[in-house]
């Protein structure tokens, strides 16, 4: 890709991203959440993994890494599920609000959110999912570019078999 190309999506890519976590901040009282959001960081990360590609890209994402990050986004909304069943008996209540008064008071000021809005459980959710979806999307191009590599060097070693026979 070209120079001017590569020095304007590390900055664009940053601003893409920041745009991404605050739709996951403010997805409880605006239109979004944690897919959307998920999925802009996610774009964050795709625009320098195809400009820089893979080998060059500022972020050097790890499968180790990404599979630790979906893990931590799918435990998460697991126990936050499994804390409203075992308080309340209902999975995913939303121990903060507490509309059925089911909650001692301790664990419904735990999961309080200071918001105008009162929000309770789901800005929690909202970060949980936008990083499962923020992992997989970029998973998913990762291994299709590593995949697109592999391909490219097979070929390559094949056209060289050829030309020495």
């Amino acid at each position: 890709m070209s120079t001017i190309l590569k020095i304007f999506v590390f900055p664009a890519s940053m601003v893409i991203m920041c745009l991404g976590v605050l739709t996951i901040l403010g997805g409880h009282i605006t239109p979004g959440g944690g897919f959307q959001g998920g999925a802009m960081i996610a774009a964050g990360f795709i625009f320098c993994l195809v400009v820089y590609g893979l080998k060059e890209s500022p972020f050097h994402l790890s499968h180790d890494f990404l599979s630790g990050m979906e893990s931590v986004g799918a435990l998460l909304y697991v126990f936050l599920g499994i804390a409203g069943l075992a308080f309340s008996g209902f999975y995913l209540y939303n121990l903060g609000v507490d509309i059925y008064g089911l909650v001692p008071g301790f664990i419904q000021n735990l999961f309080d959110y200071p918001d105008p809005t009162h929000a309770g459980i789901i800005p929690y959710l909202n970060f949980a999912v936008g990083l499962k979806v923020m992992v997989g999307l970029t998973a998913v191009v990762i291994a299709f570019m590593g995949f697109n590599e592999y391909k490219d060097s097979s070929e390559e070693e094949t056209e060289e078999e050829w030309e020495i026979e």
